[in-house]
């Protein structure tokens, strides 16, 4: 469930002009898995480009969580495509319940192909994408294309679990596909001077040399598993995974704790669309 939200005197000055927010929480049908979310847009003068999906379903007698952000850019068309595709086409895999990894890898390879040859209908732009899928709250598949990034909480320590796809990392293999990465002063490396990922879905212009595979991570569940964040660029800018960390473990309800992380990257001045989904574990 989802609302427009004013929660701070931050996002009421965001709200007042072309800027808006949404949150929303739920649970898993036991009632023990509880998450919560919050998106805010940016300052930028654009229609948000933050997607979000926070939910469980039940398949086949099993209980799936699925948990994703999308952080589009050029445009909303990418993104939105993302959150009414990607889980279903995950979820179609015929081997998703025997090789998750292996069907997660196809199903990003297949929609990004799909986006790609749609692109009269979505446009020039792509989407960064961090997805989880718990499995009867136990076995977490974590997936991530592009810089927006997960975190797991476990004792109180951050545990990135995703690898954020940046230019100057990646660089050897934009090189090797004919690109090339600039990196102007007081801006950051973009690829051909444009893109500040290396790996996206979409960007029909400049597909040739991005890269649109998932890494991937898988983990079981423990006692000392605590928290996962997932979360658009717009929050990591301008905080750490272990801060993240500290200010959701001092918050029971997730929705709050979404709330919070939010409002703290606006007080620390980010500019892009924030966006987040807290998920705790326990307690």
């Amino acid at each position: 469930m989802g609302r427009l939200c004013c929660f701070n005197a931050a996002c009421s000055q965001l709200v007042g002009g072309a800027s808006s927010c949404s949150s929303g929480k739920g649970r898993s049908q036991e009632g023990m898995i509880k998450y919560g979310f919050s998106l805010v847009k940016g300052k930028a003068n654009h229609p948000m480009e933050d997607y979000h999906v926070a939910k469980f379903v039940q398949i086949e007698g099993h209980e799936l969580g699925l948990f994703a952000i999308y952080d589009g850019h050029l445009g909303d068309r990418v993104p939105l495509y993302l959150q009414k595709h990607l889980f279903s086409n995950i979820l179609k895999e015929e081997e998703f319940w025997v090789d998750p990894g292996g069907s997660i890898s196809k199903a990003y390879e297949k929609t990004d192909q799909a986006i790609l040859a749609n692109s009269s209908n979505l446009g020039r732009g792509g989407s960064t994408a961090v997805t989880a899928i718990l499995i009867n709250g136990r076995r977490l598949w974590i997936a991530n294309v592009g810089d927006s990034r997960a975190v797991l909480s476990k004792g109180g320590q951050a545990i990135q679990m995703t690898t954020d796809h940046e230019p100057s990392t990646e660089r050897g293999s934009i090189e090797n596909r004919g690109g090339f990465v600039s990196n102007m002063p007081g801006d950051v490396p973009r690829v051909n001077g444009q893109l500040a990922v290396s790996r996206a879905f979409g960007d029909k212009s400049l597909k040739s040399h991005l890269r649109s595979d998932p890494d991937i991570q898988d983990t079981t569940l423990d006692f000392n598993s605590e928290i996962l964040i997932l979360a658009s660029d717009g929050l990591w800018k301008v905080m750490n995974n272990q801060e993240a960390v500290d200010i959701v473990r001092r918050i029971k309800d997730p929705e709050k704790a979404a709330k919070q992380l939010t409002a703290e990257a606006l007080r620390r001045d980010s500019k892009d669309d924030i966006s987040c989904v807290v998920v705790r574990f326990r307690g």
